[in-house]
């Protein structure tokens, strides 16, 4: 029997609120708040925030669908509230230090003295991260009971490295170095990076879906809707720079590398950013 959608509903806001003072604790643990970056200034910083308050609104949504099992009675809600705050904390955890690595790796030493400067573009590379992270992260850890919980976890670690490998070997498309243009406050670069790793994020999150049979079978489901992350390629080089920018074909590199890394159009970084994300969202609702 489905839950009552109010006592869903009230069980979700009350996850919601109760992660975000979570979150506030672990921003001070990592240096900054919501609050803080945002009365004094920093809008680099301010950025990186806001794809955390973004990927806690995304775990707690999938904890409280995946956890919450009671129909309202008295006697539902305790072990209703044990599964979403065991699941729901577990995957904030991770997500914070998933994304915390993840763009350390990105802009090296360099990431807190970058945002401590006001770099914007530091600032969205590593918001959008964050963002990436947590789609996964939603999707992948939701399970009720110890058993789902493992399976969960190990397909976050899955879809993690999975994250990485892609943004590595679909960042070599480049002729420019992300890390340099984000650190020379390259906003343009910064979006590109942004529309590539969330739309990554989005295809490996729909990797995940369906239901666990065998390990031989859902690897095998995984992988083939890893495959689309192929259709991401034709996407930058043909759709974007061939029909939208009408300019010849290229292999690697072009003239959305030029427009991007030399003349910091930030209006082509925001097209590539989008046409990645438009692909990933059908995907995702068609594959």
């Amino acid at each position: 029997m489905e839950p009552p959608p109010l006592y869903t509903t009230l069980f979700g806001l009350g996850t919601m609120v109760a992660l975000l003072l979570l979150l506030r604790v672990g921003q001070r643990i990592l240096g900054g708040s919501v609050h803080a970056d945002l009365n004094h200034g920093n809008t680099a910083r301010s950025m990186l925030q806001v794809g955390q308050v973004l990927g806690t609104f995304l775990v707690a949504s999938s904890a409280v669908k995946g956890g919450v099992r009671g129909t309202a009675h008295l006697a539902d809600l305790g072990p209703d509230v044990l599964r979403v705050a065991v699941t729901s904390v577990i995957a904030l955890v991770l997500m914070m230090l998933t994304g915390h690595f993840g763009i350390r790796a990105l802009l090296h030493s360099r990431l807190p003295a970058e945002l401590a400067r006001g770099n914007v573009a530091a600032g969205v590379a590593s918001g959008a991260h964050y963002v990436a992270v947590s789609v996964i992260t939603s999707r992948a850890v939701s399970g009720g009971n110890l058993r789902e919980l493992g399976l969960s976890l190990t397909f976050f670690v899955l879809g993690q490295l999975t994250l990485i490998v892609f943004i590595t070997l679909f960042r070599a498309l480049t002729t420019y170095d992300d890390s340099e243009q984000i650190e020379g406050e390259n906003l343009a670069a910064a979006l590109s990076y942004a529309g590539v790793s969330i739309a990554i994020g989005i295809i490996i999150a729909r990797a995940l879906e369906g239901d666990f049979v065998s390990w031989g079978e859902s690897l095998k489901g995984y992988g083939g809707v890893l495959l689309f992350l192929l259709l991401l390629y034709p996407v930058r080089q043909i759709l974007v720079q061939v029909v939208l920018l009408g300019a010849p074909f290229t292999f690697r590199g072009g003239r959305l590398d030029t427009g991007v890394a030399a003349e910091r159009h930030v209006g082509m970084g925001t097209l590539e950013a989008v046409s990645y994300l438009a692909t990933a969202f059908a995907i995702a609702e068609l594959a």
